[in-house]
């Protein structure tokens, strides 16, 4: 087989392994979660799934990493700034919908504010990262005249990644019941000058 041949099965290999971290990791979390399910899961032994990542620490990460790339793809690279940038997040592609997605958002999220986690330096800045993200798009919004004068762009970032999270909690438990975009445009809509 020739290098390439196998830097691409190598390749294959890893992402197959990212699946089956990303199945494992959104239904039973880190510590329910075991290197032992994720290497059946990918057709592999613990022994060659280590191979690939040392720890499951490190695998985990690495679904994170993949995770936050599909997303960032999602969002157009370069990144929209100002109400562009609310209008994506308001209104998401379908695959960040998935459930499997979310509910690996909501579980790492929940169990990543624990100090000593695995990911709770992870968690600290991909929170404070989203939290800048916003706040600057509402700030060009403002700058535009698109943000209500009276509105606050850092706290009104708060607000809606906090709304964010909490309506994606309630999709996974009652899916036929969430409106997310619906629900975020109503709570948005007022504190704007423009249709959003």
């Amino acid at each position: 087989m020739t290098t390439h041949g196998r830097r691409g099965e190598h390749l294959g290999r890893r992402q197959q392994i990212l699946a089956a971290g990303l199945a494992v990791f959104s239904s039973s979390g880190f510590h329910g979660g075991s290197v032992r399910d994720i290497a059946r899961r990918a057709g592999l032994s613990q022994a060659g799934l280590l191979h690939h990542f040392p720890s499951k620490a490190q695998l985990l990460g690495a679904v994170l990493t993949w995770r936050d790339d599909i997303a960032r793809r999602e969002l157009g690279e370069p990144a929209p700034d100002g109400l562009d940038l609310i209008r994506r997040l308001v209104a998401p592609p379908a695959v960040t919908r998935t459930q499997e997605l979310v509910r690996l958002r909501v579980i790492t999220s929940a169990e990543g504010v624990a100090f000593g986690h695995p990911v709770h330096g992870y968690v600290r800045h991909r929170q404070a990262s989203v939290l800048d993200m916003v706040r600057q798009a509402l700030e060009h919004a403002a700058a535009r005249g698109e943000l209500r004068q009276d509105v606050d762009p850092a706290g009104t970032a708060r607000m809606l990644v906090a709304l964010m999270d909490g309506l994606r909690v309630q999709w996974l438990l009652h899916p036929e019941q969430a409106d997310i975009t619906g629900d975020l445009r109503r709570c948005l809509q007022p504190l704007l000058t423009v249709d959003l």
